[in-house]
């Protein structure tokens, strides 16, 4: 296995198929359908930006996952102590290649680029119909530290 960083949108935009499918299945009512112009053109200008990372992970020449994640600096303020989080926008493994330890070895090299950060909090959300995520992000030690809801009206 392989990993790099990328600046390629093209091919992040080609392997974010893989988690669009599963977010539109789960939530057809928030979700488009995959669209790769429109996802390219989202990515293209995301990639500029210094505080994001996009993590390529390789396999025998097969680009077979992605993380998308951001450095964030949280001021002090009268409520809260300043703090410093590495926030996990994306993560997506091939389906083809779940369950098999790439998104572990993904997750290790965010924990090591944190560390070498100076970051010692990784923080992410997924939905909560998301079994498979649940199971995974629970199996990596991640813990529920906030619960997000809300009311249709």
């Amino acid at each position: 296995m392989k990993i790099t960083q990328t600046m390629d949108p093209k091919i992040i935009a080609r392997l974010n198929e893989h988690v669009q499918k599963v977010h539109v299945k789960l939530y057809p009512e928030h979700f488009k359908p995959y669209n790769y112009e429109e996802i390219l053109s989202f990515f293209k200008p995301m990639m500029e930006k210094p505080q994001f990372r996009f993590i390529l992970l390789e396999d025998k020449g097969d680009q077979v996952g992605y993380a998308w994640i951001e450095t964030k600096s949280f001021p002090e303020s009268p409520f809260k102590n300043a703090y410093k989080s590495l926030y996990v926008h994306q993560i997506s493994v091939n389906e083809e290649y779940r369950k098999k330890g790439y998104g572990s070895y993904l997750f290790n090299h965010i924990y090591q680029f944190a560390k070498e950060s100076h970051i010692n909090r990784i923080e992410l959300d997924y939905w909560c119909g998301n079994l498979g995520a649940k199971r995974f992000y629970e199996k990596e030690g991640f813990i529920v530290n906030r619960e997000f809801v809300f009311k249709e009206l």
